[in-house]
């Protein structure tokens, strides 16, 4: 069997494979099918300072190839997380990476503070509107990416921080770019674009909110894309994600530049995802006398005319 472990931050993971944020809550109601110790990491539900709601339902909308979602970042709060979750999280021994998200540069700060040192990775979800600046969301422009950026990593002392990026953007290389200078450990990519979908006997969107993320197979091609992109573009590592169903598509992120990868939208289609795309790449990794997964990381090598 070939040697799965990746080194990501200073953090040692068994295996490239974490659970996305927003797909996998904290663990616990995955953990009744399988031992989540056996995945590489979890990516919490994305949290903020305080309790969230979310938006309004339905929320959840499916279309070919993908779903749609406007959830709204609902969620029990930081503290709650710290209280009920967290050690239970870290006693199943995968890594524990916090999502978080906030609505002004000091949400950021203060939420990156509080959890500092007390999980293994911290990653930020820029997909969020700045209040204080129009409503335009932090990941949109270079500028604001590094702001952002720059004022989290600020507070922390001992956490990597991983900057997960919006794709809904001008260049995805300029954003990698500028979380790279704001002090980004690491970036993640691609969250969610944005979609539409339409119930045209009522001739209205079919989610309350009227547009919302979109994910799931569909979009793999535009995020092994991005990634590629990113890759390129900067000198930290990079955690890819968008659409993986199977080894093989893990496989592609991983040539395209990424050293880990973040499975979403699968965990709803078949809970039991994970577990068989790290099987599944220890058979390719057999197959094709790969002894280190970590070698395929940026082994894509461009066609020629």
């Amino acid at each position: 069997m070939a040697n799965l472990s990746v080194e990501l931050c200073g953090v040692t993971l068994k295996n490239p494979l974490i659970a996305a944020s927003g797909t996998y809550g904290f663990g616990r109601e995955f953990n009744e099918l399988y031992d989540i110790g056996q995945i590489g990491g979890v990516s919490t539900k994305g949290m903020t300072l305080e309790p969230r709601l979310g938006n309004p339902v339905p929320r959840i909308a499916e279309s070919r190839g993908v779903i749609l979602n406007a959830v709204g970042l609902q969620n029990p709060g930081v503290e709650h997380f710290i209280e009920c979750d967290l050690e239970w999280l870290k006693g199943t021994g995968t890594c524990v990476i916090a999502n978080v998200a906030g609505k002004t540069l000091e949400d950021y700060e203060k939420i990156c503070a509080r959890l500092d040192g007390l999980v293994d990775m911290i990653e930020l979800n820029i997909s969020c509107p700045n209040v204080k600046s129009g409503g335009m969301a932090f990941g949109i422009k270079p500028e604001s990416v590094e702001e952002v950026t720059r004022v989290s990593k600020n507070a922390l002392q001992k956490t990597p921080l991983i900057v997960k990026l919006s794709p809904n953007v001008e260049s995805i290389a300029n954003n990698a770019r500028a979380a790279e200078r704001g002090g980004a450990d690491c970036i993640s990519l691609i969250n969610t674009l944005t979609g539409m979908a339409i119930d045209i006997e009522r001739r209205k969107p079919i989610i309350a909110n009227n547009t919302g993320g979109v994910s799931g197979a569909g979009v793999k091609a535009i995020a092994v894309r991005m990634t590629y992109e990113a890759a390129q573009a900067v000198n930290i590592p990079i955690i890819g994600m968008g659409g993986i169903t199977c080894a093989e598509d893990a496989i592609e992120f991983l040539m395209a530049g990424a050293t880990a990868v973040q499975v979403g939208t699968a965990n709803f289609t078949d809970p039991y995802a994970m577990p068989k795309i790290i099987r599944g790449l220890n058979e390719w990794c057999d197959k094709h006398g790969v002894k280190n997964v970590s070698e395929l990381t940026g082994v894509l090598q461009l066609n020629t005319y």
